[in-house]
């Protein structure tokens, strides 16, 4: 795994909601999330900040999730990086149907996009700079999502410990078959406030390890046991140390009818 790899799946993560929709939609409009992140000693290493709104160039309803992401202080001067996403999700049935990757690490640029046609079970690939036909990708069986966001979309299951459930997550051109675990409760505390939480914790039990999992690394989700579950901090754990990401600041969804609080602080236990 590239060091633009590492960063991008440490640093980038799109956080779902703290109010449930009919479909099971990752955001609701007007609401935004931001993540601070530290990388082993490094405190402040980066911000991910995330924002859902409805797709303005749709003719369909369709939500659209934006993803920027930058290293910050120490971590910018010795590793310059940002990146963008877009998510674009069928309000109908809260399937994911485009997505959107870009990044620049120093004077490295790398962008992608690909569509997803579930009925035809593949999704097509368009690398930038690239010849207009895109690289199709058969979808296994199952609804894709990128990494992070099928992890936390998780929240919906219920899971108690000991249990488990599959999901399909694409990490640039490559599909992975993970199964979700739910490990344990723990007690997190952030700068909103004190949480009990539920974790999760992705593995490739199905399928042979490849990418970072072959390699040992581990990935873990706290999500908030309340009536909001939010999703209020994340971990990637490679050999040369882990990146966290910490719920710092959250604002609710503006659509009429939604029940998430007026901030964050009220979603404690």
């Amino acid at each position: 795994m590239t060091v633009r790899a590492l960063l991008w799946l440490v640093l980038s993560a799109w956080f779902p909601w703290a109010a449930f929709a009919a479909a099971a939609l990752p955001l609701q409009p007007g609401e935004r999330l931001t993540y601070k992140v530290s990388w082993a000693i490094v405190l402040g290493a980066g911000e991910i900040k995330i924002a859902a709104e409805p797709d303005p160039t749709s003719t369909t309803p369709r939500l659209l999730v934006t993803t920027t992401t930058a290293t910050r202080k120490l971590a910018r001067m010795l590793l310059k990086f940002d990146a963008e996403a877009k998510s674009v999700f069928d309000l109908a049935t809260g399937r994911l149907v485009a997505l959107e990757e870009k990044s620049q690490q120093g004077d490295k640029r790398s962008e992608h996009r690909v569509t997803f046609d579930l009925d035809a079970r593949q999704a097509s690939y368009f690398p930038a700079n690239a010849p207009t036909a895109p690289r199709v990708l058969p979808i296994p069986p199952g609804d894709p999502t990128d990494l992070i966001m099928g992890l936390l979309q998780t929240r919906t299951w219920d899971l108690k410990p000991g249990e488990k459930r599959d999901a399909l997550v694409l990490f640039d051109d490559d599909f992975y078959e993970l199964t979700i675990h739910m490990a344990r409760y723990e007690e997190v505390e952030t700068k909103l406030g004190k949480f009990r939480t539920v974790v999760l914790e992705p593995r490739m039990d199905k399928t042979p390890p490849k990418g970072m999992f072959k390699r040992g690394s581990s990935v873990r989700v706290w999500i908030a046991e309340d009536s909001h579950r939010l999703p209020v901090k994340f971990e990637v754990e490679f050999k040369i140390g882990t990146g966290t990401a910490t719920l710092e600041a959250y604002e609710p969804p503006t659509a009429a009818g939604a029940s998430a609080p007026a901030n964050a602080k009220n979603s404690r236990p």
